[in-house]
């Protein structure tokens, strides 16, 4: 059942859902509030019993990446970009414009721009032959669009489109913000053949900003170790996580954040899977791993507490389009077929 709960979010509030609401468990309750996709306001999502259906609807499966998939990258088109089935990804700053008919799309069609006033277009590549675009607007406030963050589609729309969304935000981004050199302060120029920016007086070269993190679940027989971000609220855990730093491999850095976050020791690192996380320009690299010796003492400031969790006794997690989950669940399915022995 799931656990009651007296307040809603924020973004609930703001959309009329008040009163006592349930709190679905992320690992057993298949559907989450429309309006809370993100923690801290992950636990506020809406029971489906006795409330609207239509304030709900269903997470879709895990989204490991699948390889290789139907987009080819490029920086220039191939051919015409005038296609009358190009996908265009419409951003207003980290806003991204969408129809207000209801369905739930990342990107419009050609008929659905070409009434908008786009600042900037960057070519993506092609989708299944389809080419790809990402466009800045400013300010639109024609009948039928609107904004919406893009965290509000994860789980919603096909894999291979949020994540191209996710690329479209990130570049649009970068080409923003390295308009000027910032070696000499130079206006930048696009590169002649690949995805850059060069400054013309000091020949400074800036490619698009990624950020390289870790994410690890740390294994302890038929238990793994779970942990609360002091800024989420009580109830809700997850796996650890951390950036990589200068100097570092992403071994190095596995083993670093859990020490640092948890004071364990910790062998065995098996490599997962990785998932790409435009919040803002994050590759987060997931991995499994033995414990090996420590007691738990939590990081100051960062984690509020970590327990061991048998995997049959979860408590609320992360939902399915978040790699968290995704290292959970291999867990949990390896130990429920008595792989943990």
């Amino acid at each position: 059942m799931p656990v009651k709960n007296s307040e809603t979010c924020e973004t609930s509030r703001s959309l009329g859902f008040t009163g006592s609401r349930g709190v679905a468990s992320f690992y057993r309750f298949p559907y989450v509030c429309c309006a809370c996709v993100r923690p801290p306001d992950n636990l506020c999502t809406i029971a489906r019993h006795g409330y609207n259906a239509s304030n709900l609807y269903p997470v879709r499966e895990a989204m490991w990446p699948e390889s290789p998939d139907e987009f080819v990258s490029r920086v220039f088109p191939a051919g015409k970009i005038e296609h009358p089935e190009a996908l265009y990804f419409a951003f207003d700053g980290d806003q991204m414009l969408t129809l207000t008919d209801g369905e739930s799309r990342a990107a419009l069609t050609h008929d659905e721009v070409q009434w908008l006033d786009s600042a900037e277009a960057m070519y993506l590549g092609e989708l299944g032959g389809r080419p790809c675009l990402a466009i800045e607007v400013k300010g639109c406030e024609i009948p039928g669009y609107a904004t919406q963050g893009l965290r509000s589609l994860l789980g919603r729309v096909d894999q291979q489109v949020f994540y191209l969304a996710g690329r479209a935000l990130q570049l649009l981004e970068w080409n923003r913000n390295h308009r000027f050199c910032g070696r000499c302060g130079s206006e930048t120029q696009d590169h002649d053949s690949d995805r850059a920016k060069v400054c013309p007086a000091c020949r400074l070269v800036s490619y698009p900003r990624l950020s390289p993190s870790i994410i690890v679940l740390v294994r302890r027989g038929e238990e793994m170790l779970l942990a609360r971000n002091a800024a989420w609220p009580k109830g809700f855990f997850s796996t650890l996580a951390g950036f990589v730093e200068p100097g570092e491999s992403i071994e190095q850095t596995v083993h670093r954040e859990v020490m640092e976050e948890v004071g364990l020791r910790i062998t065995n690192l098996q490599y997962k899977g990785s998932q790409s996380w435009p919040f803002p320009n994050s590759l987060m690299l997931g991995f499994h791993a033995e414990y090996l010796e420590g007691d738990v003492h939590c990081q100051d400031d960062e984690i509020a507490e970590a327990h061991w969790y048998r995997f049959d006794q979860m408590p609320s997690v992360p939902p399915k389009w978040a790699i968290s989950r995704w290292l959970i669940d291999d867990f949990v399915n390896h130990c429920s077929q008595g792989g943990c022995d």
